[in-house]
């Protein structure tokens, strides 16, 4: 795990970013191929993306909300180093802005989303999908806290998105929850700028 360390430390701020959206590239492109190949049909995807306004910003909102109220308490009464992830998030918001903050973590939401809500909770199930979903946060997983954290998160997802059955729902919670603690992230780290 240091030389894991060593690596991100190297790297520049801009480069860790890079490496997101390449990251990002490769689960929209897995995305594609395994739509296509489970699908079988574009339409049978597509129906997953319902455009149902009041739904999307309610259930979507109140979920992200009621997550990051929940991270905010144990953010409070937990030790700090059960959330240190090596600085990563630190450094992948640090000094954007804050349209580019929005398009990072749409960006996530979407691809994330679709990946493991559309296509592996629909074909696999919701167990399956939760634990990929965590899993993919590789870096968590030396850390309990942080690992169960996303896994009851993606949990979360799967439940919200079993019981609409609209992607963009579980879209919208993702990146809502993604943008706000990124706004907390941005913030903290232009205070210790100052």
């Amino acid at each position: 795990m240091s030389n894991q360390q060593e690596k991100l430390n190297a790297m520049t701020d801009r480069e860790l970013r890079l490496n997101l959206y390449i990251t990002q590239g490769i689960i929209l492109f897995v995305s594609g191929v395994l739509s296509y190949w489970l699908f079988g049909r574009f339409s049978a995807m597509v129906s997953l993306f319902q455009w149902e306004p009041a739904v999307i910003v309610g259930l979507g909102g109140a979920a992200a909300f009621l997550i990051v109220f929940i991270d905010y308490i144990a953010i409070k009464m937990l030790p700090e180093s059960w959330f240190d992830d090596g600085g990563v998030n630190d450094r992948i918001f640090r000094g954007i802005s804050i349209s580019h903050l929005a398009a990072i973590t749409l960006l996530i939401g979407f691809a994330e989303e679709l990946l493991f809500r559309g296509i592996i909770q629909t074909h696999f199930g919701l167990g399956y999908a939760s634990i990929l979903f965590a899993v993919l946060h590789i870096r968590y997983i030396k850390k309990p806290f942080l690992f169960v954290f996303v896994l009851l998160i993606s949990i979360s997802f799967g439940y919200l998105f079993a019981w609409t059955g609209n992607l963009l729902v579980t879209i919208f919670a993702h990146f809502l929850v993604d943008f706000i603690m990124g706004l907390h992230l941005r913030g903290e780290t232009k205070d210790e700028d100052v």
